[in-house]
């Protein structure tokens, strides 16, 4: 009789896959609350009146990436493709990196630090022509590109664990675990920093995600020999469907294995998008967010609504990252 149920739920947990997104939609959304209220007092009021916006638009980056080709590259960056000293020799500025590797190249394996350069270039910009719609946008989408960098996994070719046989590890890290645990996170991270090196900060983030990533894989692979299948994973309802889902007494196991690493990273992840967008406020000429319009004009929102309508049709499916 135990025989016949474990092959039961093995045929059952090969019906139901996971369900992931980088960072997973929750964290992502929390990560860009809470960067808010890292800003100074010039511009926290600002930005808590459109807070709604930065909240719920924190994942429209991961929503692009079923709909447009190109998008996908800015989430991640496959170090170990250039070889062991990849964190040391590869150029930090995109101009030099082309030359070295051609854009093609880089594309095909990731741009996220030279991305969140770009972004901040534009942010400032936006600043310095006061355009409400530019500057909720790109603060947004900063915000998503930065939390990327800081994951682990998006800084290998190993990305879901699918080359170690830990495939779904990756929504695992990402979302399962800042579901179950973050509110017990300490998300008092101080108050955002002016970055004299915009570039080299993105490198900073990404090289401290990918010294993370040895942990990530060899902890969930040692749990793994402890636990019986059945253990391991677990059930739950999620939008009126059953779901495989990694068990809590696993994820707990791997929390604390990991002894606060995701708290870590989301704690970095919230000051460095503060802290980019009070440099790109800063490179702007500081300007007086208080007399700003205070709508979004009908053009972005039409935007928006195109957005949606784009990944809900959208053909083109991103590096899968929580299925089996």
């Amino acid at each position: 009789m135990a025989k016949s149920r474990s092959v039961v739920l093995f045929l059952i947990f090969l019906l139901l896959p996971f369900c992931g997104y980088s960072w997973g939609f929750f964290a992502h959304q929390r990560i860009n609350r809470l960067a808010v209220f890292a800003l100074p007092p010039e511009m926290v009021g600002f930005y808590k009146k459109h807070i709604r916006y930065i909240t719920e638009n924190a994942v429209n980056p991961d929503k692009r990436r079923y709909a447009v080709a190109n998008e996908a590259p800015r989430h991640y960056i496959d170090l170990d493709v250039y070889g062991d000293s990849a964190l040391y020799k590869l150029p930090r500025f995109w101009q030099q990196a082309v030359e070295q590797y051609t854009e093609d190249t880089l594309m095909a394996y990731g741009i996220v630090p030279w991305h969140i350069n770009f972004m901040k270039y534009q942010l400032t910009q936006a600043f310095k022509e006061r355009n409400l719609d530019k500057i909720l946008r790109l603060s947004t989408e900063i915000g998503h590109y930065i939390a990327d960098a800081c994951v682990p996994l998006h800084t290998t070719q190993n990305y879901n664990g699918q080359l170690t046989g830990q495939r779904g590890i990756h929504a695992f890290w990402e979302t399962r675990l800042p579901e179950l645990f973050s509110d017990h996170y300490d998300f008092f991270v101080g108050q955002a920093q002016y970055l004299e090196h915009p570039q080299l900060k993105a490198w900073q983030l990404v090289t401290d995600s990918h010294l993370g990533l040895d942990s990530v894989l060899y902890f969930e692979r040692e749990l793994t020999l402890g636990f019986d299948e059945e253990k391991k994973y677990g059930f739950e309802v999620r939008n009126n469907l059953t779901t495989r889902v990694y068990s809590r007494d696993f994820s707990q196991a791997y929390s604390n294995r990991l002894r606060g690493q995701v708290e870590r990273q989301m704690r970095t992840a919230i000051l460095a998008t503060a802290s980019y967008w009070y440099t790109a406020w800063v490179d702007a000429g500081q300007p007086n967010l208080g007399t700003l319009s205070s709508t979004l004009s009908p053009e972005e929102l039409h935007r928006l609504e195109m957005e949606k309508k784009a990944y809900e049709t959208g053909p083109h499916k991103p590096r899968e990252e929580g299925d089996l």
